[in-house]
């Protein structure tokens, strides 16, 4: 079914592009009546349980409020947006429980008409009234990340019997028409009668291809693919939810679900430990051919790996302190030690993608943008002549060196084998972890600094209790990835905003507080065209590399999949990789 288009009427700025979806920058890839996206197999058989895992645990199927820990699949496979994105490009979204999209030229508002089929799973339309609703209620009682986005609305309103319009507050960004496109849409109706606001464990209702079937806390979440499913012919669903039942089982480690793959309880899994992918799969059923590994290339960015630097800490307070510490890290040894080589270290925050500043000098518009702001950027860096400190892989002499120096600056000195300040206070820090490669990371780091006389402890926490020191900022140094897209744009400021600095559960971890951040996630959210967007993205990573933050760790341009052979696969992926909603069961069981 091909989705339809509404004839458009331009407001005085100029023509309005075709309704059936929207970009970022330029135009959809895909034309109004196509029938499915390349990534997906259009004909794959339907049936049978996928099995997957999750380590940790969770108390909730409320995945929109801070408190509690959420399960697995929600968002994917219960709640749907007004559109989908297509994973092909950068930023592009097609339409799902809305038909159609109308923005005036300067985005600053937009028209969502709703498809006259959309239901919910309990076969209630989804109406306005739900989309209003739905704005309003994660506005304020959502994450902080819904609370920022849609505090950007100025005014809503029902328009026609299907059509929503929100008006966007002066000096909004380009991008909040694509942001409201994916808000989820919740059902008012079920909100009325069970509290938005509190963790639960009640079965919860939404738009998508499944419904919750089974809970049993932190054990195992069920899902149910729903065959009156109202959006199972959209062009943007083609080949996608092909399992009749989706289960994922809690493990209490990475190590507990690896070995229940390899014993054939879990279909799949995503890796990545670089270590248990060389080595740790040579397993009998893998020789005989029955577990397949595939090595996914991507063209999408790397995102940042890496160890944050908690700057509301006084110890990391001082940038030449988190320099120092940068370079006592010896990532040649790890790669080839702990990583057997198979690593790239990560250059900028948006790696392995043309955003990446990483060996280029600053251009022209990027110079404009970084005018004002000449102390925030190292020179090195503007000019492009920063690379990530390299050691012989052996004992990081060179490293040392040059940190004690940065150290001396700051006025922390090496005594007796143990850096202090003049005061005679130790420099020591903790350095938190959830997951067991974290650990092995970070106890090889500490020795490495205990080198240059920094006590760094390793405290290993399980996933809830990490959950929610991070949430609370209440760490000095973390692992953290920050996952990026081709489109970089408002969750930006969540991620290194100065407010996400000060609000609880942002992903600010760092605590950044720059006006030259600020001011160019606004320029990198309010570019017109795809040049002056690029020229603000890279601006952003020279100031972000500038103020070291993160320690960048490493990173791979491949996604890393391990199957049983009795899974199937699209032959290709998108620029994204692939995703479990994509997958088949061959024979339609296991």
């Amino acid at each position: 079914m091909a989705l339809a288009c509404a004839f458009l009427t331009a407001d005085a700025g100029g023509a309005l592009a075709d309704s059936h979806a929207i970009a970022m920058h330029g135009a959809p890839l895909y034309q109004r009546g196509f029938s499915h996206f390349p990534y997906v197999r259009p004909d794959a058989p339907k049936g049978g349980t996928l099995h997957l895992s999750r380590s940790g645990t969770f108390d909730s199927v409320n995945p929109f409020i801070i408190r509690g820990k959420p399960a697995a699949g929600l968002r994917e496979f219960v709640y749907e947006s007004l559109m989908a994105r297509g994973w092909d490009e950068p930023f592009t979204l097609y339409g799902l429980l809305a038909e159609t999209i109308e923005t005036p030229p300067d985005r600053s508002s937009v028209l969502f008409t709703l498809h006259p089929k959309a239901r919910f799973s309990d076969g209630s339309p989804v109406r306005a009234e739900d989309v209003l609703f739905s704005a309003r209620t994660l506005r304020e009682k959502g994450r902080p990340n819904h609370r920022f986005y849609y505090g950007k609305i100025a005014r809503m309103e029902k328009v026609g019997a299907r059509g929503v319009r929100f008006v966007f507050k002066a000096g909004s960004d380009r991008e909040m028409p694509l942001i409201m496109g994916l808000m989820p849409i919740l059902s008012r109706a079920y909100f009325t009668k069970h509290r938005f606001d509190e963790t639960s464990l009640k079965t919860p209702l939404g738009s998508g291809a499944y419904r919750v079937a089974e809970i049993a806390p932190g054990e195992k979440i069920l899902y149910q693919r729903d065959l009156d499913y109202w959006g199972k012919d959209l062009p943007v669903n083609r080949g996608r939810f092909n399992a009749d039942r989706v289960l994922y089982r809690y493990f209490r480690d990475e190590g507990s679900a690896f070995e229940a793959f390899k014993a054939g309880e879990i279909d799949a899994r995503a890796e990545r430990d670089v270590s248990r992918w060389a080595v740790q799969y040579d397993a009998p059923a893998r020789d005989r051919g029955r577990i397949l590994l595939k090595e996914i290339p991507t063209g999408s960015p790397s995102g940042m790996w890496g160890l944050v630097f908690n700057t509301r800490r006084g110890i990391f307070s001082d940038r030449r302190v988190r320099e120092a510490l940068s370079l006592l890290l010896d990532a040649e040894w790890i790669n080839a030690h702990l990583f057997h080589g198979k690593y790239r270290r990560i250059g900028s925050f948006f790696a392995n993608s043309d955003l990446s500043s990483h060996g280029l000098g600053a251009s022209a518009g990027e110079r404009a943008l970084l005018a004002s702001f000449a102390d925030e950027v190292a020179p090195e860096i503007l000019e492009g002549g920063y690379r990530p400190p390299v050691s012989e892989g052996r004992h990081n002499r060179a490293g040392r060196r040059a940190a004690l120096a940065l150290f001396g600056e700051a006025g922390w000195f090496l005594e007796g084998g143990v850096l202090r300040d003049v005061g005679g206070e130790v420099f020591r820090f903790e350095i938190l972890c959830v997951r067991r490669h974290e650990e092995r990371l970070a106890l090889v780091f500490a020795r490495q600094l205990r080198l240059a006389g920094v006590e760094a402890r390793v405290r290993f926490v399980d996933s809830a209790q990490g959950e929610r020191r991070m949430r609370d900022f209440d760490f000095d140094m973390i692992f953290y990835r920050w996952g990026v897209s081709l489109s970089p744009g408002n969750e930006q400021a969540f991620y290194w905003g100065s407010e996400a600095a000060g609000f609880e559960g942002s992903r600010n971890y760092a605590g950044v507080r720059s006006g030259a951040v600020d001011f160019l996630i606004g320029a990198l959210v309010g570019a017109e065209d795809r040049g002056g967007f690029r020229d603000a993205v890279r601006a952003l990573d020279r100031v972000l590399l500038s103020g070291f933050y993160v320690i960048p760790l490493f990173y791979s341009g491949d996604q890393w999949l391990a199957a049983w052979d009795w899974v199937g696969f699209p032959e290709r992926g998108s620029l994204y990789g692939t995703a479990a909603d994509l997958w088949w069961l061959e024979g339609g069981s296991r």
